[in-house]
């Protein structure tokens, strides 16, 4: 299976200029805890991403105002992505690896195309499949928060 399979296609986007509040706005809009960064809404070139944890994490956690603060005083760079063509194990392994749980979906030409979150996972591919990428992406993440 191909990580198009089960994409989530055309996510809400956000570029760096972009308030912090809106950034937010659309997650609660969109029901969702990253939003990729693009360059502009025309090429929708992919420059990083927000999310929701980024926000508490740098804002609130470090004592400053969100709403002083725009996408790319929070955002994280650089972008993991994957592709369209790519296999779900594939996608997987990024996640793993790079402890995410969710990631975006670029053309060959960088363009944010999709998204793919343990949730669609969950929802497209077997329990055995998506429990096994859901406790990889959790122990790793615990062990990476708990050795820092």
């Amino acid at each position: 299976m191909q990580v198009k399979e089960i994409m989530t296609a055309d996510p809400a986007c956000c570029m760096p200029q972009d308030s912090l509040e809106s950034a937010v706005k659309l997650m609660i809009d969109f029901d969702c805890g990253e939003i990729p960064v693009v360059d502009d809404r025309e090429s929708l070139m992919t420059v990083g991403v927000i999310t929701d944890r980024d926000v508490a994490c740098r804002t609130v956690g470090r004592g400053l105002n969100p709403l002083e603060m725009t996408v790319s005083d929070c955002m994280s760079t650089p972008v993991i992505s994957v592709k369209p063509d790519d296999t779900l194990d594939d996608c997987y392994r990024k996640m793993e690896e790079n402890q995410i749980r969710r990631v975006p979906v670029v053309d060959t030409g960088g363009k944010c195309i999709g998204i793919v979150s343990l949730a669609d996972i969950a929802l497209n591919v077997s329990k055995a499949d998506s429990g096994e990428v859901l406790q990889e992406v959790s122990v790793q993440t615990t062990s990476a928060s708990n050795a820092g």
